[in-house]
């Protein structure tokens, strides 16, 4: 598809957008030049589903060339800071939204083995093959409204060198069964390497900074943000909401005074058929299953 110039939609979301930076940052705002150049992007990533400037070159038939694009992004002085803040914000605004539930998660991003500029590269754990590959996380914040579910914030995480040298290192002494007070202590935390509970954390503070007019009546996270801190650090920002993570089915849950395994209980509690209605229309059958409990014993203190 050729593309001769930005489409007059973007150019009009690219003006909210500028408008709503020089709302919130009177002193900042986009040039004319960087509206253009942002308005021609969006359009091209719409056009050719990528993001990469040959391809954006190509369907402008030379129109924009790619060393211009290029230099634009790696030169121009663009608050991009704040842009995914103030796109947000313009979002919510047109579709009349003021509340919202969050959704904290996480994704690994594959890269070429011979990537070496990439910020934030290091080793990852491949879940399908069980083998390593090389990449970047990502730990990212949505917002889930009965109208639309749009990502409002994300982070690169990157673990402590140190902290991962000690982990290969007390693996393979546990192998050789070393006493464990004969191995070397855990390192301290390093807050130049936090972890991903904590940026997780840190997504949520700049949300509520950023958007305090949104009402959040729930949080939900996955099992690794689901320890006792973090689940109590998410609540008490937004007021004391309900947060809602996976537990592991060895886990122990409080009914009334005594504990229960979570497979357990569950086994003699099974869950009924219901037909559940997805966004957008469709519909599937889901076994449901749920039960009024204090939660998860070991966040609790005896």
């Amino acid at each position: 598809m050729i593309l001769g110039k930005p489409a007059p939609f973007v150019r009009t979301f690219i003006d909210a957008v500028d408008q709503a930076i020089r709302q919130a940052h009177p002193d900042s705002g986009l040039s004319a030049i960087q509206r253009s150049w942002l308005a021609f992007c969006v359009t091209a990533t719409l056009v050719t589903h990528s993001i990469c400037w040959a391809r954006f070159e190509r369907a402008s038939l030379g129109t924009y060339s790619m060393a211009a694009l290029s230099w634009m992004f790696r030169h121009s002085k663009i608050p991009w800071d704040r842009l995914l803040v103030a796109s947000v914000r313009v979002i919510l605004r047109h579709h009349g939204i003021t509340s919202g539930s969050l959704v904290i998660d996480d994704t690994d991003n594959a890269r070429s083995k011979a990537a070496k500029k990439l910020a934030y590269l290091y080793k990852l754990r491949d879940k399908a093959s069980g083998g390593y590959l090389w990449g970047q996380s990502l730990v990212f914040l949505l917002l889930v409204t009965p109208k639309i579910s749009i990502p409002v914030g994300f982070v690169f995480y990157q673990p402590d060198p140190a902290l991962s040298a000690w982990y290969r290192r007390d693996k393979a002494l546990k192998k050789q069964k070393v006493p464990k007070a004969q191995r070397p202590p855990k390192p301290a935390l390093n807050p130049a390497y936090p972890t991903k509970q904590h940026l997780a954390l840190r997504l949520l503070e700049d949300f509520k900074a950023n958007h305090p007019e949104i009402r959040v009546p729930c949080i939900t996270a996955d099992t690794l943000y689901g320890t006792a801190p973090c689940v109590d650090a998410a609540s008490a920002l937004f007021g004391g909401v309900q947060v809602l993570s996976q537990i592991r089915s060895t886990q122990n849950i409080r009914i009334g005074k005594r504990a229960q395994h979570v497979a357990d209980y569950f086994a003699t509690h099974p869950g009924m058929l219901h037909r559940l209605c997805i966004r957008g229309g469709e519909e599937v059958v889901a076994m449901v299953s749920s039960a009024r409990l204090y939660g998860v014993r070991s966040h609790f203190s005896d």
